[in-house]
């Protein structure tokens, strides 16, 4: 009889604790979660500085080919030297010709089982800083031995500052978009409170005029500019 007493004494206070530890939970236990949203207007704006190229970039290549790697790469050199030289005596500072590329690889049957000879490639990067000499650098460097010609990669020598003109254009359009979205909605438009930036020059093809040296004309480029603006609500 005692037993039984016991037993049910022991289970009254451990339904007193289980109570007990219910009541003095913390609050930070019944799973309530507050999510509160940013807020703002986020909108994109754009910019652009049209310009007159007064830079080009090419790349000029020799190809050769001949029984042995040695062979070939050989006679390859052989012709980017000249090229080179062409090339610098065309006005080309030795500091704005840089090698890109060189490579030499087997060439094989047309089963593929049995090498035939060596192909060998080198490759300069040349920027030309005077754009009216341009025709007569690409003229040059063929008379040379360039087998290889690409570009014109067409820049300006104010990029950097074009761009930041650009930027601000942006910024504007951004704005303007911000304060039209705040007008049709009836609220007022706070400070900006993230930017996010973008941009790169884009250039536009140019219409060829004629010359006596291969014809070269710098057309028009854009100097684009996005960012991402956030601005606060009230």
């Amino acid at each position: 009889m005692r037993r039984w007493a016991w037993i049910a004494g022991l289970a009254a206070l451990l339904l007193a604790a289980v109570a007990l530890g219910g009541t003095l939970r913390p609050g930070g236990a019944q799973g309530t979660t507050t999510t509160t949203g940013a807020g703002g207007i986020s909108v994109t704006g754009n910019g652009a500085v049209s310009i007159v190229p007064d830079r080009a970039e090419f790349s000029f290549g020799v190809h050769t080919e001949s029984a042995t790697a040695a062979a070939a790469l050989g006679a390859n050199g052989t012709l980017m030297t000249k090229v080179i030289d062409a090339v610098e005596k065309a006005g080309v500072a030795k500091a704005d010709i840089q090698t890109s590329q060189i490579s030499l690889s087997p060439q094989t049957s047309s089963n593929g089982n049995k090498i035939t000879g060596y192909a060998a490639d080198n490759t300069v990067t040349v920027t030309v800083r005077d754009l009216g000499s341009a025709g007569a650098l690409v003229d040059a460097a063929v008379a040379a031995g360039a087998n290889e010609v690409s570009g014109p990669a067409l820049t300006s020598s104010d990029q950097d500052a074009l761009y930041l003109q650009a930027l601000k254009k942006a910024m504007a359009d951004a704005k303007a978009k911000a304060e039209a979205i705040a007008s049709g909605g009836g609220i007022s438009l706070g400070s900006v409170t993230n930017v996010v930036e973008g941009g790169t020059a884009t250039p536009l093809p140019g219409v060829s005029a004629g010359s006596a040296a291969t014809p070269i004309s710098p057309g028009t480029s854009q100097v684009t500019a996005t960012v991402t603006v956030t601005y606060a609500i009230s």
